[in-house]
């Protein structure tokens, strides 16, 4: 199968390769002119500068003849030293139409000014007045002896250059014509691979966009929608062609199942006909309550009272938010049922700062997290354990922190809860709640605004810590 990303691979690798080929053939080109011009127009400079060192030397020597001061002689020495230096690159620069003769003749001019400067030089500061005049006429005529055959060599390089121009704008010309062949023939080649391209995928695709229309409005008979294409649009009318077969089948499932339904639901009102009343419950447990009251059995009051509140807020609705004072209440009760039973094994400590008390949270949070630091951390272990719940507030929000010293949690099933996932099943004696549920119930209630975290130590104890902010909550229905 020819996918969709292999057919647009295959198209830029095709015309990146062609741009790279026509681009490098370019760059080639104009670094051949680039080079050449560059090379002639060094051949100019170098020239000049003999030319112009050469004056040079001449004005340095006479001017030292003349006054005899030292930055002559540093003029002309310098002058020197130029004229030596370009003397050895003027033989490895390509000048155009000199004869080898001919570069000879003016190398050794240049030797000739070197040494009659030098000459010069000598014999002023030797006092020989007799020898260096003509010594000095000698220096003259050779600088303008290399002056005018520089000027020449000048002028046979101009003609070159003018050749070199000519061939340039020809060169110019034609990459013109080039660029706008290519430039024509492959937005032909674009456009038609594009419309080519586009076609295998709109056609089909217009297809199963109709064929969609036709399930939308619940036809559902009808042929299979045919791409002719081996690519994933082949592959999505194939899934398509499925997916209407299998609502078709569905639906005749769907309309066997109605009658099953029906009679299950009946099943179900009797079932739950048969369950006990909660407030049937409620009522009974007051009963037992007063009855105690009135054996004077004060604790037993205490207990069954504790079980009424925890049972009746356990049976509330979760889906909406009630205040921290709410939660701690149930908690209270829950800590009062367990003291009763486990007595001095268990210590439980709560501490609630009093404006914390009125802020909006989900129901069921806080005495889950508690019954399951009870039932995992402390209820099998025989020395017993302490729990306690904190309640403070910080600029923003609010930190609850429910801490014990029990057995603790194992890595696996920490590292399970911290990702939100099912750390095991939970057997809870209340609610039934377990710590994920309550995890996820307070990322809908709060989004990112709220935080939950769990850290524990094997054998050292579990601490729970959440966070949750100071602002107006809302059911999480």
């Amino acid at each position: 199968m020819i996918t969709i990303r292999k057919k647009l691979l295959l198209y830029f690798l095709v015309f990146v390769v062609l741009f790279n080929v026509v681009s490098y053939s370019i760059y080639a080109s104009s670094r051949q002119l680039v080079n050449e011009y560059h090379k002639s127009f060094q051949g100019f400079l170098l020239l000049n500068e003999i030319s112009q060192q050469s004056a040079a030397l001449y004005e340095g020597v006479n001017s030292y003849a003349i006054e005899r001061e030292k930055s002559s002689l540093e003029k002309a020495k310098a002058a020197q030293m130029v004229l030596l230096e370009n003397k050895e690159r003027i033989e490895a620069t390509n000048t155009a139409d000199i004869q080898p003769e001919s570069m000879t003749m003016y190398q050794e001019m240049m030797d000739t000014l070197v040494e009659e400067s030098d000459k010069t030089i000598q014999a002023i500061q030797t006092e020989a007045v007799d020898e260096y005049p003509g010594h000095l006429r000698e220096v003259r005529n050779v600088s303008g002896y290399v002056q005018e055959a520089t000027l020449a060599y000048l002028n046979l390089e101009l003609n070159e250059y003018q050749r070199f121009y000519d061939q340039m704008e020809k060169r110019n010309t034609a990459f013109k014509h080039f660029i706008i062949s290519l430039f024509v023939s492959t937005l032909l080649l674009a456009v038609f691979m594009a419309l080519w391209f586009s076609r295998g995928i709109t056609k089909p695709i217009h297809t199963l966009t109709k064929a969609a229309a036709e399930m939308s409005a619940g036809r559902l008979d009808g042929p299979d929608v045919s791409v002719p294409t081996r690519d994933e649009i082949h592959q999505l009318g194939e899934s398509f062609n499925q997916m209407r077969r299998d609502m078709r089948r569905f639906i005749e499932e769907i309309k066997e199942k109605a009658a099953l339904n029906q009679w299950l639901k009946e099943l179900e009102l009797k079932q739950l006909q048969n369950q006990i009343n909660p407030h049937f419950l409620f009522n009974t447990l007051n009963t037992v309550k007063q009855m105690s009251y009135l054996e004077d059995a004060p604790m037993t009051t205490q207990l069954i009272e504790s079980v009424s509140s925890l049972l009746r807020y356990s049976l509330g609705d979760l889906q909406k938010s009630v205040t921290l004072a709410d939660e701690v209440a149930a908690v209270e009760s829950y800590f009062a049922i367990q003291e009763t039973r486990f007595s001095d094994r268990v210590s439980f400590h709560l501490s609630v700062e009093e404006q914390c008390l009125p802020i909006s949270m989900p129901a069921l949070i806080l005495q889950p997290i508690v019954e399951n630091a009870f039932i995992h951390g402390i209820e099998n272990r025989e020395e017993g354990g302490e729990i306690s719940v904190v309640v403070t507030s910080s600029r923003t929000q609010a930190v609850i922190e429910v801490k014990d010293n029990g057995a603790g949690i194992d890595r696996e099933t920490l590292q399970k809860l911290r990702e939100g996932g099912k750390a095991a099943e939970h057997t809870g004696h209340s609610t039934g709640i377990g710590l994920e549920n309550v995890i996820k119930r307070l990322h809908l209630f709060y989004k990112e605004k709220g935080s939950f975290s769990i850290s524990s130590t094997e054998g050292m104890g579990t601490t729970v810590q959440i966070r949750i902010p100071f602002y107006e909550g809302r059911g999480i229905g």
